[in-house]
């Protein structure tokens, strides 16, 4: 992999840096806003104290910090793979442009040595998984990979009841930012309690720094509920995912393309406010990781 300087300098100088994904910026928005929510997001996390490290597979090499060019190239080019674990091996053999998810972003943050990853939401098991089997390998690797992944819990349109119990299968320790239910992506909660609820950053970097002193295997995965003055009330949502979901299923679409057509149907839908939320939400996500990240290096 390609690590950039600014990176490298912070892990070797033991300063707080924070992962982030390139799905987001090739799959999750349209150009240019894509590209100003993913500079907004590193900004954000600079001037909380920690070095952003956004990362995705240029010409099939890893890259750990892209430049702002490459992250414009990523906002701009058509064709980027869409890189989940399984995929990786192809892209690399092949040379060719892939924006990591969370579960490819996961395995590169690992070997790269960042702890904090932030995200929007992750994937999980979908609605009707137990005729499909659908569920995304996120869960798998939050119980493989050492990395805390912050987010605003899972994407609304998965099934979040048996995410959560994938996630307990896992061994994945489910931490809710000041309250008692895991997120709901778009909305502040999802009606299903998290494992624990931590006060501060503080106390969440003592509970990584535990699972890490034990030599406990496997991620942390972090709840932080969108701002109440941008978080849209469950009831709202819930029928325009209905709605997305009956039309996905009438067009045959299924797999990794299910996630990206279902949230750009439902920023149609709600003429563009779940898209407002979801930028929201990511900077929220931003601010929360970098200073876990910061009070985890002064621990």
């Amino acid at each position: 992999m390609r690590i950039s300087k600014k990176v490298e300098k912070a892990l070797k100088e033991g300063r707080p840096v924070v992962a982030l994904e390139s799905t987001i910026i090739s799959h999750g928005m349209p150009y240019p806003l894509n590209v100003e929510t993913a500079l907004k997001v590193e900004e954000t996390i600079s001037k909380e104290g920690a070095v952003p490290a956004t990362i995705g597979i240029i010409d099939g090499e890893a890259v750990v910090g892209m430049s702002k060019e490459e992250i414009e190239e990523f906002g701009k080019r058509k064709g980027i793979y869409k890189v989940s674990y399984r995929d990786i091996p192809i892209v690399k053999a092949t040379k060719a442009w892939g924006a990591t998810t969370v579960s490819a972003t996961m395995v590169v943050a690992e070997k790269a040595g960042i702890e904090v990853f932030v995200t929007g939401g992750i994937g999980g098991v979908h609605r009707g998984a137990e005729l499909t089997f659908d569920v995304s390998r996120d869960l798998k690797e939050l119980g493989l990979r050492n990395v805390t992944v912050v987010c605003a819990g899972a994407k609304a349109i998965l099934d979040i009841p048996k995410t959560l119990e994938v996630l307990e299968t896992e061994g994945v320790s489910v931490l809710s930012y000041r309250e008692r239910d895991f997120a709901s992506f778009y909305s502040r909660d999802s009606g299903y309690p998290a494992d624990y609820v931590f006060a501060s950053p503080e106390e969440a970097a003592a509970i990584i720094k535990a699972k890490r002193d034990l030599g406990l295997r496997g991620g942390i995965l972090i709840s932080n509920p969108p701002e109440e003055e941008y978080a849209l009330p469950k009831d709202y949502i819930e029928g325009y995912i209905k709605e997305a979901l009956k039309e996905a299923g009438e067009q045959g679409i299924r797999g990794k393309d299910i996630t990206p057509y279902l949230l750009k149907r439902i920023t149609e839908l709600t003429g563009g406010k779940s898209l407002d939320t979801n930028i929201r939400l990511v900077i929220n996500n931003a601010v929360l990781g970098a200073r876990i990240a910061k009070a985890l290096t002064e621990l």
